[in-house]
């Protein structure tokens, strides 16, 4: 990269005050008003948005397979999954929790987003019709020291958020899961002791022949 990652001081607390927005912004007044809703809107506010982590909130991210990731800058915007074994996503301070970025497709979208805007939005859903949403507003900043990168088995990268928590009702969540008892673990997802296989797009004729240098299975072809 061109410049320097943003990266918090490893002194820093991890509960260390983010400059808030406001939570809603003139836009969002502005259609409150038009449809009676600004009184609701200021309730869920007060008694709904929190600064540190609840304990169903905990409970959710540490057992999440996946998240959905909101990123930004300028009219670069983009939102994207990240996956792993349930607790990939470590809670990392009150309000802060970061993830492992793994081994993926050289574009960037997400982490340069991040490299050059780092608010974040995050939704951690569980797909079975009856949990509350965790939405989180943040801060992200990404790190590669040997000591963050050692809490995540295969990250190449770990992102830390910062986070301003706002839980959403299952109303319209479907239920996919079902009566399944459990789900099957990703194949590619890296685990101590075993080596993922390398997906589909690495072998396609207009790519298998510029990986990365850097890449795990161009390594292991050579």
């Amino acid at each position: 990269m061109n410049r320097p990652m943003p990266q918090l001081s490893p002194d820093a607390p991890m509960a260390e005050s983010i400059e808030r927005q406001p939570f809603y912004h003139d836009g969002m007044r502005e259609l409150q008003d038009r449809f009676d809703g600004r009184r609701v809107a200021d309730g869920l506010e007060k008694h709904r948005l929190h600064f540190e982590f609840w304990e169903q909130d905990r409970k959710l991210i540490e057992e999440a397979r996946f998240f959905f990731i909101a990123t930004s800058y300028k009219d670069n915007v983009d939102c994207s999954m990240r996956s792993g074994d349930p607790g990939f996503v470590k809670i990392a301070g009150p309000d802060t929790l970061e993830y492992p970025e793994y081994d993926g497709n050289n574009m960037y979208r997400t982490l340069g987003n991040i490299h050059r805007n780092p608010s974040v939005g995050l939704l951690f859903v569980r797909l079975d019709g009856k949990t509350f949403r965790t939405r989180i507003r943040g801060k992200a900043t990404i790190h590669d020291t040997a000591e963050t990168l050692a809490r995540h088995h295969g990250a190449k990268l770990v992102v830390r958020v910062k986070c301003e928590i706002f839980p959403n009702c299952p109303r319209y969540v479907p239920d996919l899961i079902g009566a399944a008892a459990a789900v099957p673990a990703n194949p590619f997802v890296p685990r101590p002791g075993y080596e993922p296989p390398p997906p589909e797009w690495k072998s396609r004729d207009y790519l298998k022949d510029v990986l990365s240098k850097y890449d795990p299975h161009r390594k292991r072809e050579e």
